[in-house]
């Protein structure tokens, strides 16, 4: 099990980018129009850094969902590889079977 800080900490990050993704969308497609004049262009620039850090996407942590373990992560399932090997040993995964050869 991960440190609850972490994980709430990687919640609140959720949050923060959901809050403010319109706004950084927007300032973003201002600063990369090239018809638009460079001080409208850098004044948008400006906007973007006074924004928080915790609100851009990239800084959002991929964790598993029932142990919020950060690496080992299988994105389609959205789950350790830890977590997917106890599911899928109790029979909770229909289909998944423990290989061997």
């Amino acid at each position: 099990m991960a440190k609850r800080s972490a994980v709430e900490r990687n919640k609140k990050r959720k949050r923060m980018v959901a809050k403010f993704g319109a706004k950084r969308a927007e300032l973003k497609a201002i600063a990369k129009d090239e018809t638009q004049p460079m001080e409208e262009r850098f004044a948008a620039r400006l906007k973007l850094a006074e924004l928080p850090r915790n609100s851009a996407p990239s800084r959002i942590r991929n964790r598993c969902e029932l142990s919020g373990r950060p690496r080992g992560y299988y994105r389609k399932l959205k789950l350790s590889r830890i977590a997917l090997r106890d599911l899928a040993s109790s029979g909770q995964i229909p289909g998944m079977v423990k290989s061997s050869w």
